[in-house]
């Protein structure tokens, strides 16, 4: 399974300064939005810290993290919104 991720804000530098990635994921055909975030601490632990306040959308809509992730979907990774 491939998806696209992008990183926003704070999070990107969190990710290694990237902005967008594609994703490939073995011998699966969906992926929580928990499992994901798991997965991507391990590859960028400076992530880590921000569980619990981050933000995620599947295709331009908020998702929770029990969500199932599917072929070919953008998953943005964002850390919480701030009024001003």
């Amino acid at each position: 399974m491939t998806i696209k991720l992008l990183y926003f804000s704070l999070l990107r530098d969190a990710a290694g300064g990237t902005e967008e990635t594609t994703h490939t994921i073995q011998d699966t055909d969906s992926i929580s939005v928990a499992d994901l975030l798991q997965r991507l601490y391990t590859q960028h632990p400076a992530l880590r810290p921000w569980d619990g306040k981050i933000l995620v959308a599947a295709d331009l809509e908020y998702v929770k993290r029990d969500y199932l992730i599917h072929e070919g979907q953008e998953i943005a990774i964002m850390p919480p919104v701030q009024g001003g």
